[in-house]
């Protein structure tokens, strides 16, 4: 009986071996294929990747673009923690056109692993928008541009709108999609919509998770997570967790360590400024109330079927915005990843709003 015992582990501890050696392989191959779509041999081409001292920390940075005398773009990244370094091929597209500039936060990848994958316990929203105007000030100069692009991505864009409100002089333009105003009513409205989603759609095993929770204000990250688990996934694309944790696994210029830190960092990050009853610092933060004065041109580019930040709620902060040029361009049928899933809509919005006020 034993010895049969022992073959069974025996044969288990194999197929492990083998499934995570398998495993291993095919994510050398993917990352290889994407390593050589990366490479950039044009003359005046920028592919930087480095750690820059950020008021008292190293912070990891990424700048890359076809052309470095292209208009600067400063992507804030969402989460908090969701650094973008699984998007890195997506957001090729627009490297022809703009030189960008990718900061993982504190609390966030690379920039968490070399804090030895802590988060400082004081780290508070207004820290991280000072870092952020940091980094903005020091690649401003690293480039030599007179101002550069800020753009904001959900966690990001509540970011970005107080860099810019900051400091204005910085920035040519701020630009934000998936535009997060008040995290109460987004996952308030989101509940709702997604809900309907789940009816319309006749999907049970959605609308009996989503009724055993009821709607927002939510007491545990798990409830939150059922919402936005089928957020994600309805609307498909790189939304979901899974799906961007998929795309961290087999990035390239990522090891195995730094995807444990990627992983950690959002967790910690989410814990941070979430609280582990949904009651931390960014569930108290609400732009409609605080930041409606802007002295930069702004525009939002957003999905129209954004269920984490809804696109209602980012037209109503829209129209109460004043600032020197307002635009807002809707992505028909695109998500809160519309910059990613709907690159080729996004870039052209870029290109005809955002590029005309680089001066």
């Amino acid at each position: 009986m034993m010895k049969w015992i022992w073959r069974s582990l025996l044969a288990v501890v194999l197929l492990i071996v083998v499934v995570a050696i398998a495993g291993l392989a095919y994510r050398e191959v993917v990352q290889s294929r994407a390593e050589a779509q990366l490479a950039i041999t044009s003359p005046n081409g920028i592919d930087d990747a480095l750690y820059v001292p950020i008021r008292g920390s190293e912070q990891w940075i990424t700048i890359r673009g076809r052309d470095k005398s292209n208009p600067v773009v400063l992507i804030v990244h969402g989460g908090p923690g969701f650094a973008n370094a699984p998007f890195v091929n997506a957001m090729l597209p627009y490297e022809q056109s703009y030189t960008l500039v990718q900061w993982d936060q504190p609390g966030a990848a690379k920039t968490f692993r070399r804090a030895g994958n802590t988060i400082p316990a004081d780290l508070t929203i207004a820290d991280v928008v000072d870092d952020g105007i940091a980094v903005a000030e020091l690649v401003k100069e690293r480039l030599h541009a007179d101002k550069i692009v800020l753009l904001g991505w959900s966690w990001g864009s509540m970011v970005g709108i107080e860099m810019a409100r900051k400091r204005p002089d910085l920035f040519a333009a701020y630009v934000g999609t998936g535009q997060l105003v008040s995290l109460a009513a987004n996952e308030a409205m989101a509940y709702a919509n997604v809900l309907a989603t789940a009816r319309q759609r006749g999907v049970t095993q959605a609308i009996k998770e989503l009724e055993a929770i009821g709607p927002p204000p939510y007491d545990s990250y798990g409830e939150l997570a059922t919402e936005r688990k089928w957020a994600g996934d309805f609307a498909g694309g790189n939304e979901s967790v899974v799906a961007l944790l998929a795309l961290a696994m087999v990035g390239p210029r990522y090891s195995i360590a730094d995807v444990v830190s990627y992983v950690r960092g959002l967790l910690a990050s989410q814990d941070h400024f979430m609280g582990p009853t949904l009651d931390g610092p960014i569930f108290h933060f609400d732009l409609g109330a605080t930041a409606t004065e802007l002295e930069v041109p702004i525009v939002f580019i957003q999905g129209t079927d954004d269920n984490v930040t809804p696109a209602a709620l980012a037209r109503d902060y829209f129209d109460r915005l004043t600032a020197p040029q307002k635009a807002y361009v809707p992505i028909e049928g695109g998500g809160h990843a519309a910059i990613v899933d709907n690159a080729g809509a996004f870039l052209a919005a870029l290109n005809e709003h955002v590029r005309p006020l680089i001066r």
